[in-house]
């Protein structure tokens, strides 16, 4: 593509259930909160969660007459074509056609993936500047980047995703892009020293150096995420009048797990000023 470029950060896991759609959205109105211009892309035309979560703030906004700085939603409507390979062209230049659209006018565009292998996803994984994969703190989200020793609980090799991302940056490579830059976003970290969570960091941070990805802190289990989605609303919103949330020290802790989310993705023209936020 040619012309000014936003930077863009893909959320992406072949997992369901990770919690993509909710960092995606926190670190959008983060950045949005910062002055930046922010696209969201939500690739699963099915289930459309980012495209709610946006639509529902919007409209929670419009309810209560309150301007929220935020970012503007688009989506990729379902192919019609009579096979399957019709259909995923037709997503494909839909896809393409919003990214040369959103490009040139916002400063980041987020791209939401859907928990599954496919040709989006994939299209959309190519054009990452950062790649952000949320996990739960398990084995069994853990499985997806590399396999494990059950007896010695040492990395034995990458996995399939792993495999993926590798290809995607040998790609970029050969196209001449800026490397990629692929962040693991720990989700729901148990709060005690259990060994499960040693023996999982310790996984961790061997494949870091194997495969190269950044270890980044995510967030806690915390119901307050999931309690703001029909609003729209992120941590960083509160406290709002007629929301009835009034903040306690986990809120406050969890609005400091977004700060350094953002500090840790050293995105491009963000710097270390996230107490504003």
């Amino acid at each position: 593509m040619s012309g000014p470029r936003a930077h863009v950060i893909v959320f992406g896991n072949e997992k369901g259930g990770s919690g993509k759609t909710t960092a995606a959205m926190h670190v959008a109105v983060a950045l949005a909160r910062l002055d930046k211009r922010i696209a969201l892309i939500d690739l699963d035309s099915r289930q459309q969660s980012l495209m709610r979560y946006a639509q529902n703030r919007a409209d929670w906004c419009a309810r209560e007459d309150v301007g929220l700085a935020g970012p503007e939603g688009f989506s990729v409507p379902r192919g019609h074509g009579a096979t399957l390979d019709d259909k995923a062209r037709e997503e494909a230049e839909r896809f393409a056609e919003i990214l040369a659209d959103v490009g040139p006018r916002f400063d980041f565009v987020l791209i939401d993936t859907p928990g599954s292998d496919t040709p989006l996803s994939r299209l959309a994984h190519a054009e990452a500047d950062t790649l952000v994969t949320p996990m739960n703190d398990s084995f069994v989200d853990f499985d997806l980047l590399a396999h494990i020793d059950p007896a010695s609980f040492k990395v034995k090799g990458p996995s399939l995703y792993s495999d993926f991302v590798w290809d995607c940056r040998k790609k970029r490579l050969l196209a001449r892009k800026p490397a990629l830059d692929w962040v693991v976003m720990r989700n729901r970290i148990s709060s005690s020293e259990a060994r499960n969570k040693k023996r999982l960091s310790s996984a961790l941070d061997s494949l870091a150096g194997r495969v190269g990805f950044r270890v980044a802190p995510g967030f806690g289990d915390r119901v307050i995420f999931r309690e703001l989605f029909p609003m729209g609303l992120t941590m960083l919103d509160l406290p709002q009048k007629g929301v009835g949330i009034s903040l306690s020290m986990s809120h406050v802790a969890a609005r400091q797990e977004v700060r350094e989310l953002i500090v840790t993705l050293n995105l491009p023209g963000i710097g270390k000023e996230t107490g504003i936020l």
